[in-house]
């Protein structure tokens, strides 16, 4: 068998480069980029956005930028309401079978970043015949 010249990672980078917190920190990122996603998609400058989120510019610069040392997971929640975006927590009990230790995950996809992923599907859709029809009962019999 060849040796690897490389190290296979796991789903979060931080705790792949051993930062303090990572499941925080991976939390902390994702709320971030989605907070800057609908920012940017309301077209707003930093000043504006700050007047928004109830923070001057320079924390807006410092969102953007991806530094976050400032920002507590609660205060980044709390921008994603005043952006007017539902945030649901859910809290489900770790298997009994898991080895692995409870994880933190955040789910913040943007409509623009699945507009994103479902890009070449589109271009697949549309390569179909105008007449084409789905029937979901023939798939769901597969």
């Amino acid at each position: 068998m060849k040796k690897r010249d490389y190290i296979e990672g796991s789903a979060n980078v931080y705790a792949d480069l051993q930062v303090d917190h990572p499941q925080e920190t991976r939390a902390k990122a994702d709320l971030a980029y989605r907070i800057v996603d609908l920012i940017e998609a309301r077209k707003l400058t930093q000043v504006e956005a700050g007047k928004l989120l109830g923070v001057d510019q320079p924390k807006v610069s410092a969102l953007k930028r991806g530094r976050l040392t400032d920002f507590s997971l609660e205060r980044l929640l709390g921008f994603l309401l005043r952006l007017d975006q539902d945030v649901q927590i859910t809290v489900t009990p770790k298997p009994r079978t898991s080895r692995k230790p409870p994880m933190l995950e955040v789910n913040a996809e943007s409509d623009r970043s699945r507009r994103r992923a479902l890009a070449p599907l589109q271009k697949l859709r549309c390569a179909l015949p105008p007449d084409f029809a789905f029937d979901r009962d023939d798939a769901n019999a597969r």
